[in-house]
């Protein structure tokens, strides 16, 4: 029997996602599965998934846990600035920060990552967590690397 995927490393985490994506073209079954992934195999998160950008605001996408903000305006919330600056946010104190969207009261700490292609906004993927303080540099060089093997499957 094989070991669970809670057990994996960070390195372990980051090949699987990129074998994962690399034989699959399609954008949607790419980020579902990611999803899956990253809510099955990191600590401490309530909350994995994306939001597409599509007619100038963020639309929920692919994800794993509580229902969701269906919406985001850019510049709104965390997923809102993140894709409006196209930067990673880490963000230990949701509740702290300005314009916070409350999607689950529960959300503690958040990580948010643009996905971008050929410079373009093309989404976020969004992981939140129950407990405040989750996210670290680690952390944050892991998804980063996460997203970037998911940018690589996109096509024009």
């Amino acid at each position: 029997m094989s070991a669970p995927i809670h057990r994996l490393t960070v390195e372990d985490l980051v090949e699987t996602v990129e074998s994962v994506v690399a034989s699959e073209t399609d954008q949607i079954a790419n980020m579902a599965n990611i999803a899956a992934l990253l809510f099955e195999a990191l600590p401490d998160i309530n909350w994995a998934g994306f939001y597409l950008f599509k007619d100038d605001q963020l639309v929920l996408g692919p994800f794993q846990g509580r229902l969701a903000c269906t919406r985001i305006p850019l510049g709104k919330g965390v997923c809102g600035t993140v894709a409006q600056q196209k930067t990673t946010l880490v963000v230990p104190d949701v509740h702290a920060f300005p314009g916070h969207i409350a999607c689950d009261a529960a959300s503690a700490s958040e990580i948010v990552v643009p996905i971008l292609h050929d410079g373009n906004l093309i989404g976020v993927l969004d992981i939140d967590s129950p407990v405040k303080n989750r996210f670290d540099a680690e952390d944050q060089a892991m998804i980063e690397k996460i997203v970037s093997a998911f940018e690589k499957t996109l096509t024009d």
